[in-house]
């Protein structure tokens, strides 16, 4: 049951109905305010998107393609040319917002694609193509979200502890989520979950994000503080382990939010089942193994002043604030996907997924 308490649809991106700006949650109040930003030159997608306003994967990809969109919509030219190198280089600035996740280069490739693809069509004409691409984009990560959730289903039953890393739920995506897709279809469905939310230092997604969704939709949640994992898991409440990620490699080596691989060993230590929940867009054939993935490392402040009314680290302390971990495939009993459960080895059954 919803908690009508709060405030905002947890809709973490959407074009408004003029077409004129795009809409997100401003991610980095939540859970104390709830507003809305509104969207509209690249350098706003690019700042929403570095300062993480706008998060997870499969909503990154999604914003980027709108703010393509925004952008050609507002170019005043008629010649092919100029029009497409104006594009090409918006897609090349908002890439580079963020390195780790697959998804937001794969939403510009697609964009960028339509407008290489078009070269003979009026620029008007290849604008209203960008505009149904976005929109497909958006459209298609719901309906992958529902059908991994539908997957994630299979492995679940009532009563069982959930443990999940970071936020990959309707915050992170455009529809219900990956990792929470499961739990909320579960939900429907009277299972009865009792699902437990890492707190995910140092931004603390899964306790500002995670914790106020599954709220809001009357999951049952407990948010537990990262160095908690091994003891919960100790004492017999986790029965399985879904977490979202950025980026799984040809090999099955997954990136996902920073802590990640500490649950992965865990769970393998105690014998729980870990699965990565990844629509096939975050699935990066062309990248062999884990140790090319690209890792983005955040500012310092992130970790010693950023949630603090003072410094709550001695001044001029080194720090290092990587924003992911890579997950070896050894450690994921399976990768859950809109077209079904990938099981090892995963350097064969991948490209069956894709």
């Amino acid at each position: 049951m919803r908690n009508d308490s709060y405030p905002l649809e947890l809709s973490a991106v959407r074009l408004d109905d003029d077409d004129d700006c795009a809409i997100i949650i401003d991610q980095t109040l939540l859970p104390g305010q709830a507003s809305e930003l509104r969207l509209r030159a690249p350098s706003d997608f690019y700042d929403a998107i570095l300062r993480l306003a706008v998060r997870g994967a499969p909503a990154i990809g999604i914003a980027a393609a709108y703010g393509i969109y925004l952008a050609a919509k507002r170019l005043d030219t008629d010649i092919y040319e100029n029009f497409r190198k104006y594009v090409s280089g918006y897609c090349e600035y908002l890439n580079a917002s963020r390195p780790t996740a697959v998804n937001l280069r794969w939403a510009l490739s697609r964009m960028e694609t339509v407008v290489e693809k078009n070269s003979d069509s009026p620029v008007s004409e290849i604008k209203s193509l960008l505009l149904l691409e976005s929109e497909k984009i958006a459209t298609e990560d719901a309906e992958m979200c529902e059908a991994i959730g539908r997957h994630s289903l299979t492995l679940l039953r009532p009563g069982m502890g959930v443990l999940t890393h970071c936020n990959a739920g309707s915050l992170a995506t455009g529809g219900i989520g990956t990792a929470t897709a499961g739990i909320y279809l579960a939900e429907a469905e009277g299972y009865g979950l009792r699902v437990y939310c890492d707190e995910t230092r140092p931004l603390l997604q899964g306790a500002r994000l995670t914790a106020y969704e599954l709220i809001a939709s009357g999951v049952d949640t407990t948010l537990i503080c990262d160095n908690m994992a091994s003891f919960v898991m100790s004492r017999g409440l986790i029965d399985i382990v879904l977490t979202g990620c950025d980026r799984v490699a040809a090999n099955g080596d997954s990136a996902n939010k920073i802590g990640t691989l500490s649950v992965a060993v865990n769970a393998r230590h105690y014998g729980i089942p870990f699965y990565i929940c990844a629509p096939s867009s975050t699935i990066d054939l062309a990248c062999p193994t884990g140790a090319d993935i690209p890792i983005e490392e955040r500012p310092s402040g992130e970790v010693t002043t950023m949630w603090y009314s003072s410094p709550m680290a001695p001044d001029g302390v080194k720090v290092f604030n990587p924003a992911f971990d890579v997950t070896p495939a050894e450690l994921i009993t399976g990768i859950i996907t809109e077209r079904g459960v990938v099981a090892p080895p995963y350097e064969n059954n991948l490209t069956n997924f894709v």
